[in-house]
């Protein structure tokens, strides 16, 4: 699996944070990979190595588990916008690229940056990959 993919996974369990208890994270976790190995009525599963399911897995977690540090980091530089005012598709993008960028060494920054882009082109608002660009343009790791 392209690291690009395996970012969106990530993205798209992060984004089941704000909507269940964190006492459930990792049954939701377990259920994404479960239904993305073997597919839904919509999707046709695919094969997930043990080494991708793991980073996938071990990122989201620890994502979540430094959720209040990134958040506190987004609050700093996204001026007039609060994560309590952002939109859930567009804070989920910030917090991983936002973890990338503080705490993930193997990821350069501009590619977390331009990652982060690209999946709000694809899930976010129409202003959302602007928006999420020149917010993290500013933040210092």
């Amino acid at each position: 699996m392209k690291r690009a993919e395996i970012r969106e996974h990530i993205f798209k369990i992060l984004f089941r944070v704000e909507f269940h208890d964190s006492v459930e994270f990792e049954q939701q976790i377990a259920l994404y990979m479960q239904n993305l190995r073997e597919g839904t009525k919509e999707e046709k599963g695919i094969d997930v190595s043990e080494q991708d399911y793991n980073y996938i897995h071990d990122k989201a977690v620890a994502i979540k588990n430094n959720i209040e540090d990134i958040d506190a980091k987004i609050n700093e530089i996204s001026s007039g916008w609060p994560t309590t005012r952002l939109g859930k598709a567009e804070l989920s993008i910030m917090r991983l690229a936002v973890y990338e960028i503080i705490y993930d060494e193997d990821i350069p920054r501009n590619v977390a940056i331009n990652e982060a882009v690209e999946l709000a082109k694809k899930y976010g608002s129409d202003s959302a990959p602007s928006f999420i660009n020149g917010v993290l343009a500013k933040l210092d790791n």
